[in-house]
């Protein structure tokens, strides 16, 4: 079925899965959006944004794309796609052409993540093992979610999703933002991304920026209600 409402499609971001959309998913439901959370493989920035590519082109009309985090940088590659109307970023990484994750990130202060990260080896097909990282179980409540309840973050802590230390060196194929209109939302007190990164790669892309006070990186769980309301606005303007 065709619809002239876009479906908003949630691209989760690394040490977390679809879940963690969950009150963002129920807002926009009450909202009459449809929407999609698919999983991110989290195995390198060209390979996840194609998937995430994939998911949105077989999608009947319209599409905004919706990234947190690492999802932010595959947003940027994956909005290329034909059917893709619009960007938002939510507490994300925004790319450059040609741009990592690394490079962005090393132009600013680093932010506890990068010194709380944790390696870990999985296997690849031709026998070789690559890296992974995981946040250190004990720095993850402060890092991913000083205002979430402890409880929740306990739980986060051993049930993340580990990322392919690969994806920090790889480069974004394309920025879709040049072609694609896009919001922001700055998490202001994210000690996983560090915000200036954030306020950088918004103000860089042209989007339409909220910023709140006092949001860790874990903004979707703990104010899942103002996200929705900037993907709704970003639903509107691209109806």
């Amino acid at each position: 079925m065709t619809t002239s409402t876009p479906t908003v499609v949630l691209v989760h971001g690394a040490f977390a899965d679809a879940a963690g959309w969950s009150g963002v998913i129920e807002e926009l439901q009450k909202s009459g959006i449809p929407v999609v959370a698919p999983p991110n493989p989290l195995r390198g920035l060209a390979a996840d944004a194609a998937y995430v590519a994939s998911v949105a082109s077989q999608i009947d009309g319209p599409v905004v794309l919706v990234g947190h985090s690492y999802g932010g940088a595959l947003i940027t590659v994956a909005g290329t796609a034909e059917n893709v109307v619009g960007l938002v970023y939510v507490a994300a990484y925004v790319l450059e052409e040609g741009e990592s994750l690394g490079e962005l990130q090393g132009r600013f202060p680093l932010s506890p993540l990068v010194s709380n990260l944790k390696e870990w080896t999985y296997p690849l097909p031709g026998g070789e093992d690559a890296v992974e990282v995981t946040i250190a179980e004990a720095a993850f409540p402060s890092v991913f979610a000083a205002d979430v309840p402890t409880e929740v973050t306990k739980v986060l802590a051993v049930a993340q999703r580990p990322l392919a230390a690969a994806a920090f060196e790889e480069t974004a194929s394309a920025a879709a933002w040049k072609t694609r209109p896009s919001w922001a939302l700055v998490a202001g007190a994210d000690e996983a991304i560090n915000p200036e990164v954030e306020r950088f790669g918004a103000k860089r892309a042209g989007a339409t920026v909220v910023e709140l006070e006092g949001a860790s990186h874990a903004v979707a769980i703990s104010r899942p209600k103002e996200v929705a309301d900037l993907i709704r606005d970003a639903v509107r303007t691209t109806s």
